[in-house]
């Protein structure tokens, strides 16, 4: 998407006014006007009046209250042009070639971690791309659930999907609406919200017991062919992203939780 497309897209959402958004903001993160405005390092008189629209801010004031307020990136070019500025941040395409050394990263991670799965996926939850070792585990899902975009969500909670074969469902399932509740909150991203009531309507069964001592994080457990198979998964992100489309990318690793599990996953990849 160019500059001009995210300034129209920017200019449809409201409310408007730059004071609107930043209150909005400085709510939802749960800070006071002074204390936005300590860390800001400017009066909470002055943030009062842009708040109020008494007063309008800087370009360079935008950016450092969107900083402190730590508004993700395709949300900090709406703020800019409700002040009146221009996008700051790009948004552009995967196939774009601005981004192919991060697409040749996304590749060589999910590459170097076979015979163990691995994932990419965007913002609201569709895959990007996947390594080998995803699809063996995916075996059995009606078609309409793998046709594009594939939401990784849905998938793991979808009764035709690998819900009815996750070991641990009450556990996984809760784990994973409490990360997609931290990001609706972190985000207030509509899609996201749209996603989180839909899985939430999904009848999943209660939390039985407390996680065991042994366990040192919750793991995902999918029942493959008579085999029980334990993974634990990472959450890994690009660090220093300036483009939207970057900044809203994440790679999730599954690593086994168990020898089992591991040499399972290498006599998987061997026939492959």
């Amino acid at each position: 998407m160019n500059a001009h497309a995210s300034t129209a897209r920017a200019e449809r959402i409201q409310p408007v006014h730059i004071g609107d958004h930043l209150r909005e903001w400085r709510q939802r993160r749960h800070l006071s006007q002074l204390d936005l405005a300590g860390d800001a390092e400017i009066s909470a008189r002055h943030l009062s009046f842009v708040e109020t629209g008494r007063a309008a801010p800087s370009r360079d004031m935008v950016l450092k209250l969107a900083e402190r307020l730590e508004v993700p990136l395709r949300e900090r070019n709406v703020l800019l042009v409700a002040a009146g500025f221009a996008p700051a941040f790009p948004q552009r395409s995967l196939d774009d070639p601005a981004l192919q050394p991060a697409r040749q990263a996304i590749e060589l991670v999910l590459k170097a971690h076979e015979p163990n799965p691995a994932l990419a996926y965007d913002r609201h939850w569709n895959l990007v791309s996947a390594n080998r070792m995803v699809a063996p585990l995916l075996e059995g899902i009606p078609p309409h659930l793998l046709a594009p975009p594939i939401n990784i969500l849905r998938l793991a909670f979808h009764p035709e999907a690998l819900a009815p074969h996750t070991v641990n469902l009450a556990e996984w399932s809760g784990h994973l609406l409490e990360r997609l509740h931290r990001q609706c909150e972190a985000t207030a991203d509509a899609g996201l919200l749209k996603l989180y009531q839909e899985l939430k309507a999904y009848r999943m069964p209660a939390r039985s017991a407390p996680l065991s001592a042994d366990n040192v994080a919750i793991p995902f457990k999918l029942r493959r062919g008579g085999d029980v198979l334990s993974f634990i998964s990472t959450t890994m992100v690009f660090g220093t992203p300036v483009d939207v489309t970057l900044s809203e990318l994440a790679l999730e690793t599954f690593f086994p939780a168990d020898d089992f599990t591991a040499g399972r996953m290498r006599e998987m990849a061997a026939g492959l």
